[in-house]
């Protein structure tokens, strides 16, 4: 059998279809896993495998989706004995399936069936959100998914298909471990909402960034939508990427009927919209749930005579976190430099003491005033820079959802850095020194990530213009050999300070120009170091700025404080067709005046802080040291609020404080925090704000309520002036066969900062239980949560116990499988299709 990876790009790959809506066809019990029927109904498995193959797939995945350590739990079998026996499953399904398929007539068309099928290890989520949204540590995931994979592949798998992932950061655990246990071909696929985005907030080319950075062999989306709906997303997604991109959506929307489930579009129907997708670009077509092998061969009667179009490179540069990405190449970027300690007192002393807090408000600061990447760099020699810089990377994403520039010199710390990093980070910097490529070289094929090529080697700075193009092109070329295509460079060509030289800033403007222009790479600079030494320095520095956007520069490293500089870039943009209907500059300076001040007081500090300045690692953007008077307490109100919006824990808790010596714990919460909720749930709604940025300010708001409960001494029922005490208690639960909670813990966290006695029974609960605990607390507002298709039965026969022995319990559900209809059918009182519809259908509850 030849590597899977000669045929991708190459001839259009038929996938497979759902497995868990077959296993409930054969009779997969309620509660019952399905992947124990790898051991216990190994003959069923075999058949469900060999019929896709026969119905024309090439690559058929393992009954192993839910196969984790965190997920799957059995009393009878191992997680190694389960895994094994999924992948002898397969392979003799395969085989079987082959041979049916050999018989076949249509196997006859020569050109586009295969004489093999290729078995992939299926790897689903671990059913945790990761820190710092949940508990679940990144490197615990690692080694979560470590261990499936080193199962199947010693079992001989040919490859590691992972899909249905709705974090970047737990697809990013999920591609590393598959790279660092084996060198088969890796898939993965996401599931997108009906906005184009993850869970976590990442559209398709965030997505997209981080899996070509991490060089997954093949990417696209699966489940979550039917063909009709994910078909504009799947155009997107080839819109974008650089290598063969994958389509296998549902089978339509869930219907239920008579208590089982269904899909409401067919197999020729179904099978249409594939051929689009194939017409398109696609080049790896299967179905996720709701389709069978009738779909499947469906799709390869109808389209296995098609080609497969070419793979376009796309060659654009982009840099993402773990839900925005942003591209270098046309509009000019502006990294923030002011997270560094050269030349900042309070900075360093901040680093020193781990205050990160100080770093996210300074990086916050810096975003607000239009930087769209952060330069980070940490180097204070009083610290340990290996364990400071991936905390402070790491403390900073968990409030900022740009992009970071990780900036060192120090290799092991970088490593460290951007292992933890969600997304793929700009790494600050490699040189042409033969030492520097191959230190820092391997990290990026490893990691992902765009990489600053300093024009400097071991002769030192170019002196030339000449001479730092030559070390910009033995970079490009070394990187070739690492698979590192121009891409993932960008080039500095190094500003050197005119006050020592008159003709430096020349000579690195020429360089500049010719490195864009014959090397076809994107540029960046440090613009500030060439004003070093002399007065009145955003003078100096604004005109440079504007000479190198005219020579090609594509990302500004500057201080985006420095109202001068934000001109210049502001006004080039304008200039330069950049600004559509001038947009951005109207907004910034429809009431600019001439004689207006020119820089504010941060940017006054552009070089370095001055001498009489000293740190107060105290105050917050507000100092809240203040008080005595009381005229202050509005302004606070206003802060605290601020702070929950923003997800600043600290900041939150130190204002709160300041104010419960001074305002009641009514006036704090009417005031500040439930307004602060209300406006973040609002911008979650209207898709402003998402689920990173929801829990930060939801824990950032539990800290102030837990201060003010301190005080108090009493719950947070009568803080909230909700119904009595007892009365405003809900049930929480994901129902039988169901282990996925991430859904239901994101509304308890929520439900929760709005006051309400949560009870929340966990996740494989018997409908039994669930009435049980209704009946003893006297709920009558529960949510049922369910993600798996083999478990909305579940859900059903829940709702209609409840319905015969508690009617006045109203029932809230939610999950990736559920649409409105599907559960005005299964007798539901509401449909949530978000965390946040949630909060305001209790709210409306309670109030009735």
């Amino acid at each position: 059998m030849g590597d899977l990876r000669e045929i991708l790009g190459k001839k259009l790959v038929f996938l497979d279809g759902g497995m868990g809506t077959l296993i409930q066809k054969a009779g997969l019990k309620a509660g019952e896993l399905p992947e124990s029927w790898n051991i216990t109904h190994p003959e069923t498995m075999r058949e469900i495998h060999g019929s896709y193959v026969e119905a024309g797939s090439d690559i058929i995945v393992t009954n192993t989706f839910g196969a984790n350590r965190l997920k799957f739990y059995s009393d009878k079998y191992s997680l190694s004995e389960i895994v094994s026996a999924a992948v002898k499953n397969a392979r003799q399904g395969a085989l079987a399936g082959l041979n049916m398929r050999k018989n076949a007539v249509r196997s006859k068309v020569s050109d586009s069936t295969y004489d093999t099928a290729y078995v992939m290890l299926d790897i689903g989520p671990t059913g945790k959100l990761l820190k710092p949204m949940g508990e679940l540590d990144f490197e615990e995931a690692v080694s979560v998914f470590k261990e499936v994979i080193e199962i199947g592949v010693a079992t001989g798998v040919d490859g590691i298909y992972i899909e249905t992932m709705s974090d970047t950061y737990e697809l990013k655990a999920a591609v590393l471990a598959a790279k660092e246990v084996c060198d088969l071909p890796v898939f993965a696929t996401v599931v997108l909402d009906e906005n184009g985005r993850l869970l976590t907030g990442a559209d398709i080319r965030t997505v997209i960034a981080l899996l070509e950075g991490l060089r997954v062999d093949a990417l696209g989306i699966n489940c979550g939508l039917g063909p009709k709906t994910m078909l504009p997303f799947v155009k997107e997604v080839i819109s974008a990427s650089s290598i063969p991109v994958i389509m296998k959506p549902n089978a339509g929307l869930p219907v239920s009927r008579e208590g089982e489930t269904y899909y409401d579009i067919g197999a020729e129907e179904f099978a249409g919209y594939i051929k689009e997708a194939i017409e398109s670009g696609a080049a790896l077509v299967g179905g996720c749930c709701g389709t069978m092998p009738c779909h499947i061969k469906a799709v390869y009667d109808l389209c296995h005579q098609l080609k497969v179009l070419p793979i376009v490179e796309k060659g654009e540069t982009i840099v993402s976190s773990g839900s925005v990405s942003k591209a270098i190449n046309e509009r000019p970027v502006i990294i923030g430099e002011r997270l560094n300690p050269t030349g900042k007192k309070a900075l360093k002393e901040a680093i020193k003491l781990k205050d990160y807090a100080y770093l996210v408000k300074e990086g916050l600061a810096q975003i607000e005033a239009g930087a769209q990447i952060l330069d980070v760099n940490v180097g204070v020699p009083e610290i340990n820079e290996k364990e400071v810089l991936p905390e402070a990377i790491v403390k900073l994403q968990n409030s900022i959802s740009a992009p970071l520039q990780i900036d060192s010199v120090d290799i092991d710390a970088c490593e460290k850095a951007m292992r933890l990093y969600n997304g793929k980070p700009m790494l600050n910097s490699v040189n042409g020194k033969i030492e520097s490529m191959n230190s820092v070289f391997p990290l990026i094929k490893k990691y992902g990530g765009v990489v600053v090529g300093l024009c400097l080697d071991e002769a030192g700075i170019g002196e030339s213009a000449e001479g730092r193009y030559a070390i910009a092109q033995k970079i490009i070329k070394e990187a070739e050999k690492y698979g590192i295509k121009k891409k993932d460079i960008v080039i500095d060509a190094l500003t050197l300070t005119i006050s020592s030289d008159k003709n430096a800033a020349k000579i690195t403007l020429a360089a500049l120009k010719r490195i864009k222009e014959e090397l076809g790479v994107c540029t960046v600079l440090g613009v500030s170091n060439v004003s070093f030494g002399l007065p009145a320095r955003d003078l100096i520095n604004s005109n440079f700025y504007a000479m190198a956007l005219n020579n090609g520069l594509s990302a500004g490293i500057i201080n985006p404080l420095s109202g001068r500089m934000m001109q210049t870039y502001y006004s080039y943009l304008a200039l330069n067709g950049y600004d559509d209907n001038f947009n951005d500059y109207i907004d910034k300076y429809s009431d600019f005046r001439e004689n207006a001040v020119y820089a504010t007081e941060s940017s006054r500090r552009s070089g370095e802080d001055k001498p009489d300045e000293s740190p107060d690692m105290k105050k917050t953007s507000l100092d809240v040291s203040n008080n005595n008077n009381p005229e202050l307490s509005a302004t606070w109100l206003e802060e605290l609020r601020i702070a929950v919006i923003k997800g600043l824990k600290e900041d939150s808790m130190k204002i709160t404080s300041r104010l419960l010596e001074k305002k009641s714990s009514m006036d704090i919460i009417e005031k500040a925090l439930m307004p602060a909720l209300d406006e973040v749930g609002l911008k979650f709604e209207a898709k402003t704000f998402f689920l990173p940025q929801l829990l930060m300010s939801a824990q950032a708001a539990k800290a102030a309520f837990e201060l003010i409960r301190e005080k108090m001494n009493t719950d947070m029922v009568d803080l909230n002036n909700e119904k009595a005490a007892g009365n405003n208690k809900i049930i929480l639960a994901t129902v039988k066969g169901d282990i996925h909670d991430i859904g239901k813990n994101i509304v308890k966290v929520l439900l929760e900062n709005y006051g309400y006695d949560i009870i929340d029974l966990g996740k494989n609960v018997e409908p039994s239980q669930i009435l049980e605990i209704a009946k003893e607390k006297d709920v009558t507002l529960l949510g049922l949560s369910a993600l798996m298709t083999t478990t909305v039965g579940s859900m059903e026969a829940t709702i209609k116990l409840l319905q015969e022995e508690k009617p006045d319990c109203k029932v809230m559900v939610g999950g990736a499988v559920l649409t409105q209809e599907y559960a005005d059918q299964i007798g539901a009182d509401f449909y949530g299709k978000d965390a946040m519809s949630a909060v305001r259908y209790a709210k409306e509850y309670f109030k009735s």
